[in-house]
């Protein structure tokens, strides 16, 4: 029974979540506060995240960091929740390490759909254990990177995204394609997760980064190495 922790501060909202959840089959624990939320974050490394930005204590945006920081916590994977009209915000929180969003109000179905999807593709990958391209080795079991040797910390959102395309080196990857194969879902809408998934991986990789090309009005693709 996966384990999911929810940093809600509104608690009508927090318990219906929770109530959702729970009916779904997860176990579920609620905290109110930001501070307290990433204490029980590193202390009881959930398998998933629900997090609201607009929080008491630390905001929704102090918690990414620091998870992003920590070694306990940088692979967690999160859905934060933000207003409808705070799509700035739904930017700046994909860009610090959430994995996917969910606008208030939502619906509970959306919810459950959006929960599976990333709990899914946060588990480990059958097949072969070890995977390299180039620069890059992927560990499928821990979900941990390398590049040229060295660990690199990626979500498992980075992580599973990068591993498609190299897996396929060489080929273009639809944009839609790429949303409903990593995040469960495949609409225009949300292809600005994509594009933001893709420029923080890109800032993650360095001069290494430009083995990652753009298709313009396609999607992306990783280039082969000669």
């Amino acid at each position: 029974m996966e384990h999911i922790l929810i940093v809600e501060d509104e608690v009508d909202i927090a318990n219906l979540i929770s109530f959702n959840l729970e009916r779904a089959g997860y176990r579920v624990d609620m905290v109110h506060d930001g501070r307290e939320g990433l204490e029980r974050i590193l202390k009881d490394q959930p398998d998933l995240v629900v997090l609201d930005l607009m929080l008491p204590g630390l905001d929704g945006y102090q918690v990414l960091k620091e998870m992003q920081r920590d070694p306990r916590a940088h692979a967690i994977p999160v859905l934060m929740l933000t207003a409808k009209s705070q799509i700035d915000d739904r930017i700046r929180g994909l860009e610090m390490g959430a994995d996917d969003y969910l606008t208030k109000p939502f619906s509970p179905k959306e919810l459950i759909l959006r929960v599976k999807a990333i709990i899914k593709r946060n588990r480990s990958t059958p097949g072969s254990v070890i995977f390299s391209f180039g620069p890059f080795r992927f560990d499928k079991n821990n979900l941990t990177f390398y590049l040229n040797e060295e660990p690199i910390a990626l979500t498992s959102t980075e992580f599973k995204l990068l591993l498609f395309l190299c897996q396929r080196a060489g080929q273009p990857q639809d944009r839609n394609d790429l949303l409903k194969v990593v995040w469960g879902y495949s609409d225009d809408v949300h292809s600005r997760t994509l594009d933001t998934h893709m420029k923080r991986l890109r800032q993650k990789l360095g001069e290494d980064s430009s083995l990652i090309e753009t298709v313009r009005g396609v999607g992306y693709r990783v280039r082969e190495i000669e």
